[in-house]
């Protein structure tokens, strides 16, 4: 594969994605209304949360609506994620997909160059969100959002490689609807984007607190939320960086022409 080449799918991939971004101004407002009416209305509920202790990187005084934005941040790249993932569907079964992967290229680049893409465009709606919270002055500045950048870009990696996996499962769009429920709803609650789960493991959760602790989102909010403050978080970072590789493996695997869609579709 000649580097010429590799860029020129790569223009091509990201610019479609950017391109059906652009021509529908309500994604980017849906996307953010979200986050902020939860930000709202949990932090009417929950002023502050006091005696924290070692659970947060930051003074436990502070407003709570700090402790939720960086989870909300990763809540918008989840939900993207997720709505690349339904995008992918609609293109098999308009026969795009199969097109794509039929291009001279390496299969496991094509698929890279739409997870950039897609990661790509959640970095930018995290953004608009975080340039809302710090204009609201809840205490946030830009250069914390600027040092949490980087940990920002690999929930958004893993998000969308999450959501390249699910693509592969998802047979139907009528099917997204459950996953929804009984995907995204559970990955995004069994984790400390709203409250520390620490405080599962105290009240006596323990089964809810073991299954937090393994779930992946739960290590891309830690991260960040540790990033914001310049801590270093390496088991997070950790978790979260090998997660995006075997979901981008899985996903891979999904479409081979050999073992994965592509073979079903042909055989069908």
């Amino acid at each position: 594969m000649k580097l010429l080449h590799a860029r020129l799918a790569l223009g091509a991939i990201a610019g479609r994605e950017v391109h059906k971004f652009l021509r529908q101004p309500g994604r980017l407002a849906s996307s953010l209304v979200r986050p902020l009416l939860w930000l709202v209305v949990f932090s009417a509920g929950f002023r502050q949360i006091a005696d924290m202790g070692s659970v947060i990187p930051f003074d436990p005084a502070l407003d709570y609506r700090l402790y939720m934005t960086p989870g909300l941040a990763l809540m918008v790249c989840l939900f993207n994620g997720m709505q690349s993932s339904l995008a992918m569907v609609y293109d098999r079964e308009m026969g795009v997909m199969r097109l794509l992967l039929t291009a001279p290229l390496p299969r496991t680049y094509l698929l890279a160059c739409k997870l950039a893409a897609g990661a790509f465009l959640s970095v930018l709606q995290a953004l608009a969100f975080f340039i809302i919270v710090v204009i609201w002055g809840i205490g946030l500045s830009p250069m914390q959002v600027l040092t949490g950048l980087p940990a920002l870009i690999l929930g958004a990696l893993m998000l969308s490689a999450f959501g390249l996996v699910l693509s592969v499962y998802i047979k139907q769009l009528e099917n997204f609807a459950g996953t929804m429920n009984f995907v995204i709803f559970p990955m995004f609650f069994l984790s400390p984007a709203l409250y520390p789960i620490k405080r599962m493991q105290d009240a006596g959760a323990e089964w809810i607190y073991f299954i937090s602790s393994i779930n992946p989102f739960t290590h891309a909010v830690e991260a960040l939320r540790y990033a914001l403050y310049g801590e270093f978080a390496p088991l997070s970072l950790t978790v979260v960086a090998i997660s995006t590789i075997i979901f981008y493996l899985i996903a891979a695997a999904g479409y081979d022409p050999q073992r994965g869609l592509v073979k079903t579709a042909r055989g069908g």
